[in-house]
This record gives structure tokens, C-alpha cells and sequence, in this order.
């Protein structure tokens, strides 16, 4: 039971204690691999943030708070699909990305952190809006 509270607490927290282990990329290598098709990118921020902002272009949305939920909303199939690819993820500042990664790399997967957005933006890579479901109300 404590190793339970133990794992909750540091999925919760974003503490980057597994992190570590997890592979670090600047946006410019995740680029590569994505291009190349040996990686596939992952948003792992909330619509809000995607609509917000936008989004890296070749990015797939799958949102860190679905993950915490089983894997419900669109991330077991996703994950299925992708078995053989590296998996890389980016949000807003690589925390949560960072969090997401460390699960899966436990989980067999080989996954790497890419760090936010504003780094992919700032490296010029392309990015796309997103524009929030019709009836989202949600603002920011």
C-alpha cells in the first residue's frame, strides 16, 4: 500500500526522480525522427493549451490527464499503433512530458522528452492552430 501512495505521489507531483533515465531531445532532433518515421510526436497538454497556442505540426493530441486515467481516451489504441516507434512528448515546459515518458519507458516503451512548445516554436519547426470543439467554453 505504501508503494502504491509512493508511486501516486510522484506521478502527481511531476517529480522527475525516474526521469532521469528518460532521453532528453532538443525539438530539432525530434523533428528528425518524426520526419524520418522512426519516432511519432506527442502533445500530451490539455485542449485548452492546444487551442491556445497551437501545436507542433506533425504533432499526435493526446492529453496527460487522459493518460492518468488508464490510458482511456485515445492513448491505449495510440500506444497499440505505435509499439515499434519511438515515442516522443512535449507540453508546456517538459514536466509533464517528462512524467508521461518515465511511465512509459517503464512500461517497455521507448520513449523520449522533447521539453514545451515554446521550444519547438522557437526553433521555428512548423506548427498548426487548433481550434476547440464547438460548445468548449473553457477559457484560459
Amino acid at each position: 500500500m505504501r508503494l502504491c501512495a509512493f508511486l501516486l505521489a510522484f506521478l502527481i507531483s511531476g517529480s522527475t526522480g525516474c526521469a532521469a533515465d528518460v532521453a532528453q531531445l532538443t525539438p530539432a532532433d525530434a523533428a528528425k525522427l518524426v520526419a524520418a518515421g522512426t519516432a511519432v510526436l506527442v502533445d500530451v497538454r490539455e485542449p485548452a493549451e492546444w487551442a491556445e497556442t497551437g501545436v507542433a505540426a506533425p504533432a499526435v493530441l493526446l492529453p496527460k490527464s487522459a493518460f492518468d486515467a488508464d490510458q482511456a481516451g485515445g492513448w491505449k489504441p495510440f500506444l497499440e499503433k505505435s509499439r515499434g516507434k519511438e515515442i516522443i512528448l512535449y507540453c508546456r515546459s517538459g514536466r509533464r512530458s517528462g512524467a508521461v515518458a518515465a511511465v512509459l519507458t517503464g512500461q517497455g516503451f521507448k520513449a523520449a522528452n522533447a521539453g514545451g512548445f515554446k521550444d519547438w516554436a522557437a526553433a521555428g519547426l512548423p506548427v498548426r492552430r487548433i481550434t476547440p470543439p464547438a460548445g468548449d467554453k473553457e477559457s484560459r
